[in-house]
C-alpha cells in the first residue's frame, strides 16, 4: 500500500467516525412505535388535517441491491437503474454521445465539483438526506448536501410563461388523489440529471408525483420530457425511505479543499473533533 493509500485510508476512517457521532437524534412526537421503542415504519402513512397524505418528514433514497453489483457501471447514480424493466434511455444522437463521454470519465466534470446546483433530481440519488416541509401555500424541500433548498409553490400561480432559466427551474404543485404532483420547467442546461452524467437542454420539463405509502415510505415517480434531449418523455421511480428520530446536520462545499483529497478528508476529520 502506498503512502498515499494509507493516509488517506486513515483520514476517511476518521472523518466518518466523527460523522457518525454528529448525528441528531431525537424521539419525535408522534411517531408510531413498536414495542421496543423504535419508530415503525410499517405504520399507515399520517395524514394532514385536510386528510391528504403528509409528506413531510426527513427522507433518502433506498438503494436496491442490484445498484451494487460491478455490473452496473460506475455509479449507482444513474437513472438507468430506476426506469422499468425492460426499459431503456431515449436519447437523442448528441445526448447518448455526451453521456458516454460523461460516464466514461466516472462523471468528471459535473457542475457540483464547482459547488453549483444539481437540479432537482440528482439531489435525491446519493445517500444524503433531504428534508420535506409544508408552508403557507408553498412546499419547500431541504436539502442537507451544500445546505440547498427547492421551492414548490402551491398557491395557484401558473409556471411562468417566459422564465429566466434557472438551475432549479420552477416548480408549482397540486393534489392528484394521494399523490402530490409536481410540474417543474424554466431549467438552464447546465445541471445533470445525475452522477452518471445524462444531460437535459433548457426545453426540459418534469411532472414528480410524491406518494406515501407507509409511515417510513414513499415513492417518488419523474417523468422526464425534453425534446431536444430525448426522443420521448421517460419515467424513472425512487423509492425513498423516512429517517427517523433525526434531523439534518449542516454541510458545506468547499471546492478549494476538494482539490486535495488527503487535505480534505483529514481536514474534515479534525474539525470533528473539535
Amino acid at each position: 500500500m502506498t503512502r498515499f493509500a494509507i493516509v488517506l485510508a486513515i483520514a476517511v476512517g476518521l472523518a466518518w467516525g466523527e460523522a457518525e457521532a454528529q448525528w441528531i437524534r431525537f424521539p419525535v412526537p408522534g411517531t408510531p412505535r413498536t414495542a421496543d421503542g423504535k419508530a415503525d415504519l410499517n405504520a399507515p402513512a399520517p395524514r394532514t388535517p385536510d386528510g391528504r397524505p403528509d409528506i413531510s418528514g426527513v427522507w433518502q433514497r433506498i438503494v436496491p441491491p442490484e445498484a451494487r453489483s460491478p455490473s452496473v457501471g460506475l455509479t449507482d447514480q444513474n437513472l438507468r437503474l430506476l426506469l422499468p424493466p425492460g426499459e431503456s434511455v431515449p436519447f437523442q444522437p448528441w445526448a447518448a454521445s455526451l453521456f458516454q463521454q460523461r460516464y466514461a470519465a466516472d462523471g468528471a466534470g459535473s457542475p457540483s465539483e464547482r459547488c453549483l446546483p444539481k437540479g432537482i433530481l440528482a439531489p435525491m440519488l446519493p445517500p444524503v438526506p433531504f428534508k420535506v416541509v409544508y408552508g403557507a401555500g408553498v412546499v419547500v424541500i431541504l436539502f442537507e448536501e451544500s445546505n440547498r433548498y427547492r421551492q414548490i409553490f402551491t398557491d395557484g400561480r401558473p409556471l411562468p410563461r417566459d422564465p429566466q432559466p434557472a438551475w432549479w427551474g420552477y416548480s408549482i404543485g397540486r393534489w392528484e388523489a394521494d399523490a402530490f404532483t409536481v410540474e417543474s420547467a424554466g431549467f438552464n442546461d447546465s445541471t445533470w440529471l445525475d452522477k452518471a452524467g445524462h444531460p437535459h437542454s433548457d426545453a426540459l420539463r418534469t411532472v414528480e408525483r410524491f406518494r406515501r405509502t407507509s409511515f417510513g415510505r414513499m415513492d417518488l415517480q419523474v417523468t422526464i420530457d425534453d425534446p431536444k434531449a430525448y426522443t420521448r418523455p421517460f419515467t424513472v421511480t425512487l423509492p425513498l425511505a423516512l429517517q427517523p428520530d433525526t434531523d439534518l446536520i449542516e454541510d458545506a462545499c468547499e471546492n478549494e479543499k476538494d482539490a486535495d483529497p488527503i487535505a480534505a478528508v483529514a481536514g474534515e476529520a479534525a474539525a470533528g473533533k473539535k
